[in-house]
């Protein structure tokens, strides 16, 4: 892997309120080919564990995979916004909670095939209750439930989504 693919062009085919569309054309060696690249600013999310050893999640219905999902909160950044600072806004505006803590556990790019998302992970602890502020389409209801019950649960295929899935990994380790 000496040299790197060199990029020919990039043509922008949408640009959208969450993320942009481009069509890449790549040479690799001989090889020539195009690919399709879902652009993202990235996002932050966290999982805020309670004294008590709950963890609150959010429900809320996805439309790509056509049901409800049972997620820990999450948000894409702002342009240029530190995602820590990010990880902060969403468990507040999500939750309805601060954290007196918030440790980065790791950042993984979702679907690097097709997607420059990276979501940057976190764990929050010493938390105080304040007000949800929900943005005018986030439609959700909080859940909490004690951080081993999470585990079956992924174990059992009652949470599906990836991210929240590495959280709770992340977390029982931790914890």
């Amino acid at each position: 892997m000496a040299n790197s693919p060199e990029l020919l062009s990039s043509d922008r085919i949408y640009g959208g309120k969450v993320f942009d569309i481009r069509i890449d054309s790549i040479r690799d060696g001989e090889i020539t080919y195009k690919r399709e690249i879902v652009v993202h600013k990235g996002s932050a999310v966290v999982i805020p564990v309670f004294d008590d050893g709950t963890v609150a999640l959010v429900r809320q219905y996805r439309h790509a995979a056509g049901k409800y999902l049972l997620e820990i909160c999450a948000g894409t950044l702002n342009k240029g916004e530190d995602p820590e600072v990010g990880a902060r806004r969403e468990l507040e505006e999500e939750i309805g909670v601060t954290a007196a803590k918030v440790e980065k556990l790791c950042e993984f790019y979702v679907s690097p095939g097709f997607l420059t998302e990276k979501m940057h992970l976190y764990l929050a602890t010493g938390l105080t209750e304040t007000t949800q502020n929900l943005e005018a389409d986030e439609i959700l209801t909080v859940e909490r439930h004690p951080l081993a019950d999470l585990l079956e649960m992924v174990k059992h295929g009652e949470i599906e989504d990836a991210k929240t899935i590495i959280g709770i990994m992340l977390a029982v380790k931790i914890g």
